[in-house]
């Protein structure tokens, strides 16, 4: 088990003055079972009323607006939540019972379609199909499909943006999590396997020292439905640990974005962002 302390800071500077501004944040952990979150808390520069809540697919969501003039916008969620190692039990389901179990829940039906981002590529739409047809079992497959992509692709930040499409990064076999991510959701959609986005932190050391800070980032895998959802994480090919903590689960990057909103104002912004994660125990 480990106790890790995540300080996740993000905002924008604008070019001008915003007269106002409507923000979603989706940056703090939920206790699951496999996490339990011992405290968490979002400080909004400039200071604004939030209200909270959860949405649709179980995040949490703050959501403030900020109605005084400002040049600037900062978010700083600090977070101290205890990891166990995640229970991924087997599960040998053939491919027309995995299909009879994904149409009895809403759950998994709506992790069937395609988005925009997700939708593969057709020579990994493909591909995918020819994994499958090696496995007899849907959930070796899934893990065989996801373990294709992740090693097809490389992982190299600034060739892809957050609006960059799984088919658009798939041809370039270049992106950061989230590209790998989309492209393994769209290529186990592609064969029949419901399949979600996750968004969350991962702790970059393999092990780490306690009291020992380091520079992390948001970090995005997913989880297939195989009588139970199971996730993986793509892009470091390695199932998901107590190095990962989930924030939250949704069809892909646009139901998790940690900050989203609208402003009246300049034209003109950046965004800034850093992570720094700690394991305290």
């Amino acid at each position: 088990m480990n106790r890790l302390r995540i300080v996740h800071t993000t905002g924008f500077h604008y070019g001008g003055e915003i007269t106002a501004s409507y923000n979603e944040a989706r940056m703090l952990p939920v206790t699951t079972a496999d996490q339990l979150v011992l405290h968490s808390h979002l400080d909004i520069h400039p200071v604004s009323a939030q209200a909270a809540y959860r949405d649709y697919w179980g995040t949490q969501v703050s959501s403030f607006e900020v109605l005084t003039s400002h040049t600037s916008l900062s978010l700083t969620a600090t977070s101290l939540v205890e990891v166990r190692p995640s229970r991924h039990p087997e599960h040998a389901l053939g491919w027309q019972e995995l299909g009879v179990l994904a149409q009895r829940a809403v759950s998994t039906v709506e992790q069937l379609g395609q988005t925009r981002r997700t939708a593969p590529a057709e020579d990994l739409a493909q591909k995918a199909r020819e994994i499958a047809s090696e496995h007899e079992d849907a959930c070796s497959a899934a893990r065989a499909v996801c373990e294709y992509v992740g090693s097809s692709m490389q992982y190299v930040q600034g060739v892809t943006g957050v609006q960059t499409t799984a088919a658009e990064a798939w041809q370039l076999r270049k992106g950061v999590c989230q590209d790998i991510a989309h492209a393994a959701l769209g290529a186990l959609r592609a064969v029949g396997i419901p399949a979600r986005y996750v968004s969350g932190y991962l702790h970059p050391r393999r092990e780490p020292a306690v009291g020992e800070l380091v520079k992390g980032e948001s970090h995005a895998w997913v989880e297939w439905f195989c009588g139970d959802w199971r996730g993986y994480d793509p892009t470091n090919l390695i199932d998901i640990g107590d190095r990962h903590v989930r924030v939250g689960h949704g069809r892909d990057y646009g139901d998790v974005a940690p900050l989203r909103g609208v402003y009246s104002g300049s034209s003109a912004s950046s965004l800034f962002v850093t992570v720094e994660i700690t394991r305290e125990a």
